[in-house]
C-alpha cells in the first residue's frame, strides 16, 4: 500500500515546491487547476463511465453503499451540532472536511491499486457521491436554501455534467463512437498528474495556525471514522473487496481544494477550510496507508 501510495503523495509535494517557488509562474497554477476541474477530469469520468458495467448488481451496490455513508457521516454531525450548535459559516466548513473527498487522489489512487476495471467502478462511485455531496455542503453552507438554487448550483458542476452524460453513454450502450474514445482518453491522460500538482500546489500551511483543536478533530474523524465507517458499510452491504476498496480508499482521502472554492462563494469560513484541507492532505501521507491496509486486511 505504501508503496503505490507515495508516488501520489510525491506529486502533491512536487506541486508544494513549484508553487512555492513561482515555478512555472503564480498565475499558472490558477489557470491549470480550472483546466483540468473543466476539461481534463470530465473527460476521465466521461471515459470512465461509458465504458462502466452500470447494470452490474455489484455497481449498483457500491453506489448505494457510497451514499449510505455518506449520509450517515452528515446525520452525525448534525446530530453533534445539536449538542454544540455552529453558525453554517463554520458547520459547512466543517462538513466539507468530513464527508468531501479530493477526486483527483481517490481516482489516481484506485486506479494505481485496481487498475481500468477499478477505475470504471469509481466513475460510478464518483456518479453518485459528487452530486450528494455538493448538494450538503451547499444547505451546510447556507442553513436552506431554495431547491432550484441548488439544482442550478449543482449542474454547473462539471464533474456532476460529465457523470450525467458517462452513464447516459453507457446505459445506451453505444459506448464512445467515431474515435472519441482515443480522443478523450488523451485528455484524461493529463488529469490526475495536472490534478495532483495543482492539490499541493494549493496547500495553505500559514492556516494551520488558527483553529488547531477543531482542524485535528475534524481530520480525525475524516482521516480515521469516515473509512471505518466505510468498512462497516462495506461488509452490511455484502460488496466485493474491489468495491468495498473503493468505497473505503473515497472515504479515508483528504478533504477536496474545491471545498475552499465552495465555502468563500457561498460565505463561509475560508481560512477554516484551507487549514482542514491543508492539515489532512499532509496527515494522510501517515494515515492512508496505514488505515486502507489495516482495514483491507478485515474486510471481505
Amino acid at each position: 500500500m505504501l508503496t503505490t501510495i507515495w508516488p501520489l503523495f510525491a506529486l502533491i509535494c512536487a506541486g508544494f515546491v513549484m508553487a512555492r517557488r513561482g515555478f512555472p509562474s503564480d498565475a499558472f497554477w490558477p489557470a491549470a487547476e480550472r483546466i483540468n476541474y473543466f476539461v481534463l477530469f470530465p473527460a476521465l469520468l466521461v471515459s470512465s463511465l461509458a465504458q462502466a458495467p452500470v447494470r452490474d448488481p455489484e455497481v449498483l451496490r457500491l453506489g448505494a453503499a457510497a451514499a449510505v455513508t455518506v449520509l450517515a457521516a452528515t446525520l452525525a454531525l448534525v446530530a453533534l451540532r445539536v449538542l454544540r450548535p455552529a453558525p453554517p459559516a463554520r458547520f459547512g466548513p466543517a462538513l466539507q472536511g468530513v464527508v468531501r473527498f479530493n477526486t483527483y487522489l481517490g481516482f489516481a489512487l484506485v486506479t494505481r491499486t485496481l487498475g481500468a476495471e477499478g477505475a470504471g467502478q469509481a466513475a460510478v462511485y464518483l456518479a453518485v457521491a459528487v452530486p450528494l455531496v455538493n448538494v450538503l455542503s451547499i444547505l451546510a453552507l447556507t442553513g436552506r436554501a431554495r431547491p432550484v438554487q441548488i439544482l442550478k448550483t449543482v449542474l454547473r458542476n462539471p464533474l456532476v455534467l460529465a457523470c450525467i452524460a458517462g452513464i447516459a453513454l453507457a446505459f445506451a450502450g453505444v459506448g464512445l463512437p467515431f474515435g472519441s474514445a482515443e480522443l478523450l482518453t488523451l485528455l484524461a491522460q493529463a488529469s490526475l498528474p495536472l490534478g495532483l500538482l495543482s492539490v499541493g500546489a494549493a496547500l495553505q500551511l500559514a492556516t494551520l495556525r488558527q483553529d488547531l483543536g477543531a482542524i485535528a478533530g475534524i481530520s480525525v474523524l475524516r482521516l480515521l471514522a469516515m473509512p471505518a465507517l466505510a468498512a462497516g458499510v462495506a461488509l452490511g452491504f455484502g460488496l466485493s473487496p474491489q468495491a468495498g476498496f473503493i468505497l473505503m480508499a473515497f472515504s479515508a482521502i483528504p478533504a477536496a481544494p474545491t471545498a475552499y472554492v465552495l465555502t468563500r462563494q457561498l460565505g463561509g469560513d475560508g481560512p477554516f477550510m484551507a487549514g482542514i484541507i491543508t492539515a489532512q492532505t499532509v496527515a494522510a501521507v501517515l494515515t492512508l496507508p496505514l488505515v486502507l491496509g489495516a482495514l483491507s486486511s478485515v474486510t471481505p
